[in-house]
């Protein structure tokens, strides 16, 4: 484990241990138009200015989800179609896109972000839910705002600031298949200084199907996670901010499908960034600044023991693929009365060092970009808008290539008219855009029996959407209903070129359209009651998501996802929610059957999970003791979301927390 990620448990341990406050504090955010959100512009505004359709999942949501990751928080979510395997690895999707999760996230066509910069890496399993304020998700493009490999969508994870009186908790649970987790964070401030950190350690042992069969090779020895978020108001309005996040996974089962799992494969997994932030303003809110510079690591290894296929075919071994990635961001905005506009710029440069080929890649990413927002009509007329210039330099060095570079425009705009002050009418277009990888653009190699040779008159992967929606909140209610049409072109397929030399060309297109909706409404209200119910219901239906070069529908993309349910809290402490995720059918290839990977159809299932949680003792101004039980796959489904990979049956957590 690296030496960083213990320095941070350490700050938050010995933070944990000193500053124990007099009282408890509670935070009752709740979903409202007012609420402020920060990805769709690049900074804080209110969600009701935003044109874009953004889902917002708040800390209250996380803290009564069962999900121990982004990935897993994002299952009970359902947004979209998910690979999600044994271990830790899990590919988030959007509108019929997906995240990359073995390769750097501009491989991807959904991007995830860590605080607002590249998270580094797609593989939602590696981004900790314990030290997050919220997740805000925009559905469809955002390169204009963020760059290469936001086609779907994007996906911002918001760390926790310190704020107010000292606050903090340390919990201990026990589980199903041998599962063990301890956490603790603390968060608060103290004068000018803000500081919100948290740890998690958790291990568990191979885990039996709903089927009762046990699922060989799919414990884990430990995974950590650890979050820091330091900061300091120099001046008014003036914080410079230092950001930690890592996460290692060690000895992580790696098995086969459960048809044919007689390997003991298995591997390691980490990411690791460090962020230096600075936020201005002027007295008057005149002008806003940030600057942001960070440095971050992600590396994947995978261990094939000798002897571990029994037919005698391995030879043993380990692969390592290390990501190395640095970046700056740096912006300014002018506000001038019911005008917006923001000017910036932002780099970011990845070095890959592989034992595959081709072993050796860097991608060096410098971008300019201009937001822009516009109020009338006593601000119930809203125009927002951007444009974004990217410059793409790639490289393959080790002699398996050379150099090449590309660039790409991206647009943006967007319209929102309240036909009353809580109902939004908004549409969009917006164009995104995937760069062409190093090895697509200026490989030169030999893989097995194969030479490979890069094009480099490819063009970026782009796409164009057009987006309609409605948005009601009004009081307790919280609705939503979008409509989004998506044209993909250019898609980069490898072919076999003259002498049978392997190449990539723009050959594909894709159609994706559809509906997503949103609807809460806290019940509790109407008859004026302390207590929140809450009943909710979140549904993407696609009505076409079609290959346009064969006319077939998309693989492993459901034209249904809906997640449900119900959530309950009252004000003594006790809260329960009882999640529903329904995926429908997919076409999948079978690999597990046959090495030609004949389509066939996967069908739908439904998983439900339960959270309890209740105040069993109040110590007063020392803080609190609660019980958590949860109960996962509550109804013992057997179902897998990649085809001969069945996730855990029933299983059981209970754990106590203390609070303070």
């Amino acid at each position: 484990m690296s030496y960083k990620l213990y320095v941070a448990l350490g700050i938050c341990g010995f933070l944990l241990l000193t500053s124990m406050p007099a009282g408890a504090s509670e935070d009752e955010d709740t979903m409202s138009m007012e609420e402020m959100v920060v990805t769709a512009g690049r900074l804080p505004e209110p969600k009701r200015e935003v044109t874009s359709n953004i889902t917002v999942v708040d800390e209250e949501e996380i803290k009564q989800s069962s999900a121990r990751d982004l990935g897993e928080l994002l299952l009970e979510k359902n947004i979209g179609h998910f690979q999600h395997y044994p271990g830790a690895l899990t590919s988030i999707g959007i509108r019929g896109f997906r995240t990359e999760t073995h390769g750097n996230d501009l491989e991807g066509h959904v991007l995830i972000l860590l605080n607002g910069r590249r998270a580094g890496t797609g593989n939602a399993a590696k981004v900790m839910t314990e030290n997050i304020e919220r997740v805000e998700i925009i559905r469809g493009p955002a390169s204009v705002q963020y760059g290469s490999a936001a086609i779907g969508g994007v996906i911002n994870v918001i760390t926790k600031q310190g704020k107010g009186e000292i606050s903090g908790h340390v919990r201990g649970e026990l589980g199903s298949y041998g599962y063990e987790e301890e956490a603790a964070g603390i968060s608060g401030e103290i004068g000018k200084f803000d500081f919100s950190g948290a740890i998690r350690r958790s291990t568990q042992d191979d885990y039996d199907t709903a089927d009762g069969e046990e699922y060989e090779n799919t414990g884990y020895d430990e995974k950590l996670s650890g979050s820091l978020n330091l900061g300091y108001e120099f001046l008014p309005n003036n914080r410079i901010g230092v950001i930690y996040t890592g996460f290692d996974a060690d000895e992580l089962g790696n098995p086969s499908y459960l048809s044919q799992n007689d390997l003991d494969d298995y591997n390691d997994k980490s990411n690791e960034s460090v962020d230096f932030i600075y936020d201005g303003e002027t007295r008057d809110g005149l002008f806003q600044w940030r600057a942001r510079y960070f440095v971050g690591e992600d590396e994947n290894t995978w261990y094939d023991p000798i002897g571990s296929d029994p037919n005698g075919f391995d030879t043993g071994g380990s692969s390592t693929t290390e990501t190395d990635q640095q970046g700056a961001q740096a912006q300014v905005t002018w506000s001038p009365g019911q005008y917006r506009l923001t000017a910036g710029l932002d780099w970011v440069n990845y070095e890959i060092d592989s034992d595959n080929d081709p072993m050796k890649t860097e991608y060096d990413n410098p971008s300019y970009f201009l937001l822009g927002k516009v109020k009338f009509l006593d601000e119930r007329l809203i125009f927002s808008g951007g444009a974004r210039y990217d410059d793409y330099e790639v490289e393959v060095k080790e002699g398996q290539g050379g150099s090449q570079d590309d660039e790409n425009i991206a647009p943006r705009v967007g319209v929102a008219y309240f036909l009353l002050d809580n109902v939004k009418l908004r549409a969009n277009y917006g164009e995104g855009f995937k760069m062409p990888s190093a090895k697509q653009l200026a490989g030169d190699f030999s893989s097995g029996w194969s030479q490979y040779k890069g094009n480099p008159n490819l063009d970026p992967e782009t796409s164009e959407t057009y987006e309609a929606g409605l948005d009601v909140y009004f009081g307790a209610l919280d609705a939503s209903v979008t409509y989004f049409t998506t044209d993909f072109e250019d898609k980069i397929q490898q072919v076999a070129g003259p002498g049978g030399v392997q190449t990539w060309e723009n050959i594909g297109e894709a159609s994706v359209s559809g509906f997503e909706g949103e609807f809460s409404y806290d019940l509790a209200t109407l008859w004026n009651w302390d207590w929140r119910i809450t009943p909710y219901v979140n549904v993407t239906y696609l009505t076409e998501y079609e290959d346009e070069e064969t006319g077939e529908d998309l693989l492993y993309i459901s034209d249904v996802n809906l997640s449900y349910g119900l959530s309950v809290s009252d004000m003594n402490g006790f809260m329960a929610r009882l999640n529903f995720a329904y995926t429908g059918d997919q076409d999948v290839q079978d690999w597990e059957s046959s090495w030609s990977g004949p389509v066939v159809e996967k069908g739908g299932f439904t998983v439900a999970n339960l959270t309890v949680q209740k105040r069993i003792l109040d110590f007063n101004s020392y803080g609190d003791l609660s019980l958590r039980g949860e109960v996962r796959n509550l109804f013992d489904k057997d179902y897998s979301y990649v085809k001969g990979y069945p996730m855990p049956g029933r299983s059981f957590v209970l754990g106590m927390e203390y609070s303070f």
